[in-house]
């Protein structure tokens, strides 16, 4: 019987924790610092790896770096992590991204699988309460085709021909290695909750293992609505997922405001269950601006600076 819930893991094979903590930091710090710096780029790094500038001080600047939106400064540091147990479902999903990345896969050409039961049922088959015995018509349409492979193989069908008949649910291995600037971005997408549940379970070791050699890199690794500071997915405009109010909420409460109070507009209605919304509330900028015409008009200038 295959695994109901996919055997997957994702290990971090380089760097090693003492590699990250001695060198990592330093280069990104080294590469942020010679942007906004008069100092030769290697007077930087040996101050930086030598500890003459702590460790405190390198991640502000950093961080400051990172959320300006500097990111080539977090591409010089790259991470290898050995793939295994994910479905082809999933690898298609994975090697979609290609700036920053490279992957090398298990070949379905020139393995030959003598494995059957290599593969993946999903929990909403396997554990779901189905009618027609839909999950065992289900596993047994895989294992028909992976029994057909084998005659296939055995009939001299070259494996390359053969592979034809294998299901999205085969499980693969992968060899992924991707620069900081690139995870942290497939990191924001992946886990999200309306991402596909297996790379989100799988996204999920992969910080897992990040964490494990740099907590400070490891804290970048979330979902994209967080620095954000709202969700942008269609998916979610009634608002199911509360990490963050929905982009929809967000204009509401904010034309509210620009309108001169918090209430609902003639533009999008933040919904009556919507955990976000905003409680009726009156700022009478009229009666101030009366009172203090002048006062009011270099308020104004001064937000809209904004």
């Amino acid at each position: 019987m295959p695994p109901t819930s996919p055997l997957l893991s994702a290990k971090l094979i380089f760097p090693t924790a003492e590699i990250v903590e001695e060198y990592y930091l330093p280069i990104i710090y080294t590469a942020c610092r010679t942007c906004y710096s008069e100092q030769l780029p290697d007077v930087i790094w040996d101050k930086a790896v030598s500890r003459s500038v702590a460790d405190e001080k390198q991640q502000a600047l950093v961080r400051k770096v990172m959320e300006s939106g500097h990111g080539s400064t977090i591409e010089h540091v790259n991470f290898t992590f050995a793939i295994s147990g994910v479905t082809r479902t999933l690898s298609h999903q994975l090697v979609r991204h290609r700036a920053g990345t490279a992957f090398d896969q298990q070949s379905q050409r020139y393995v030959s699988f003598k494995a059957r039961d290599n593969y993946t049922i999903p929990d909403s088959i396997a554990k779901g309460d189905l009618p027609d015995d839909l999950a065992g018509r289900f596993q047994q349409a895989i294992d028909d085709n992976l029994d057909l492979y084998g005659q296939l193989l055995q009939a001299e069908v070259p494996a390359e021909d053969a592979r034809f008949i294998f299901p999205n649910a085969m499980q693969t291995n992968l060899i992924m290695t991707v620069n900081l600037r690139q995870l942290i971005h497939m990191s924001g997408l992946r886990l999200c909750t309306m991402a596909q549940w297996e790379i989100r379970q799988l996204f999920k070791q992969i910080r897992h293992e990040i964490f494990r050699v740099s907590p400070f890199f490891g804290s970048f690794l979330v979902p994209k609505c967080v620095p954000l500071g709202y969700c942008d997915e269609m998916g979610n405009r009634d608002e199911h997922c509360r990490i963050r109010p929905h982009r929809d909420t967000v204009m509401a409460v904010w034309e509210a405001y620009r309108g001169g109070e918090l209430a609902e507009t003639d533009g999008p209605i933040v919904p009556e269950t919507s955990p976000f919304r905003p409680k009726p509330r009156r700022t009478d900028k009229v009666a101030v601006a009366m009172e203090a015409p002048e006062a009011a008009v270099g308020q104004a200038a001064q937000a809209d600076r904004f």
